[in-house]
């Protein structure tokens, strides 16, 4: 069978409003003068995935949901100005949207409008199947519908990856798409015992590798039944926001895994090009090129 596309990116298409915070926590106030500018662009976790799997010249399919508004219109012209092919969804919900808070430390907290998603949307089961046997590999993003799309993706028999984000460890929302992906990411920032939670999901599920970033602390990497500290990369510039930076991570890993790479040389990878994505401010949706990838590598 023909695999005309690298990476299909499922779910995880939308708009962030980006608010610059004298700083976070925000304390109780009437008003606060916003003089950096409150600025609207495309850019969720799947969009930048994409545009990270995207730079770093791997062929990259997106499918989602999206609504006939300005938002929606958004986020077709990020694919369109980065050459990523967009299948989008009618959603009569509109599309997807948050608002980010970032302080003056790059620091982030984003406020999800979880009301664009309703009980009954489903991805179209001959869509996912086509896109998905079309492809070398799919991620999969936690956001809605995309785990009833799990077992049918199962079925094609490509190999999945997906990013628990600020899992607890304990929620069950997060656990079909900890349980089916061969490759697992997720932030240590909500796990109480990360290590323990990482074997489970190897011990419950299907995952060959999982990978928990830890931010300025690096990542740690399971795989083989051996845990491995990766440390953190020294950013190239100063940083101004992590928003993206564990997406951005989880497209260098999934380069480096799609080139034949060793689940330590894909986290080195992902290390770098999260790094990176710290330097990049929120109203920016920019990406690592895989030349820039491996020459900082090599250095």
């Amino acid at each position: 069978m023909s695999r005309d596309t690298d990476v299909l990116v499922l779910g995880g298409a939308g708009v962030d409003t980006i608010i610059q915070v004298p700083r976070l926590p925000l304390p109780y106030a009437d008003s606060y003068p916003i003089d950096s500018g409150i600025r609207t662009r495309a850019g969720h976790t799947g969009d930048f995935v994409a545009v990270g799997l995207a730079a770093l010249g791997l062929r990259t399919h997106h499918l989602d949901f999206l609504g006939d508004d300005p938002e929606g219109d958004l986020v077709r012209a990020l694919h369109a100005e980065r050459g990523i092919a967009l299948t989008a969804v009618p959603q009569p919900a509109g599309t997807k949207r948050a608002v980010n808070l970032v302080s003056p430390d790059g620091r982030r907290l984003s406020l999800y409008d979880t009301s664009r998603a309703h009980d009954g949307d489903r991805l179209p089961e001959s869509t996912v199947r086509s896109l998905a046997e079309a492809s070398r590999h799919v991620h999969v993003s936690i956001t809605q519908p995309c785990a009833l799309a799990l077992p049918l993706l199962r079925e094609t028999g490509v190999p999945l990856s997906t990013d628990l984000h600020d899992w607890d460890g304990e929620n069950p929302y997060h656990e079909p798409f900890a349980y089916a992906a061969d490759v697992v990411f997720v932030s240590a920032t909500a796990l109480t015992d990360p290590e323990a939670t990482m074997r489970r999901v190897v011990e419950r599920g299907r995952a060959e590798v999982v990978v928990a970033t830890a931010g300025a602390e690096g990542a740690y990497l399971l795989s083989d039944g051996e845990l491995t500290h990766i440390p953190a990369a020294a950013p190239p510039a100063p940083v101004v926001d992590s928003n993206g930076a564990g997406d951005a991570f989880a497209s260098a890993f999934l380069f480096g895994r799609l080139h034949g790479e060793s689940p330590l040389r894909c986290a080195r990878y992902g290390a770098l090009a999260g790094a990176f994505a710290c330097t990049v401010p929120a109203t920016r949706s920019a990406a690592l090129s895989r030349d820039a990838l491996l020459a900082a590598c090599a250095g």
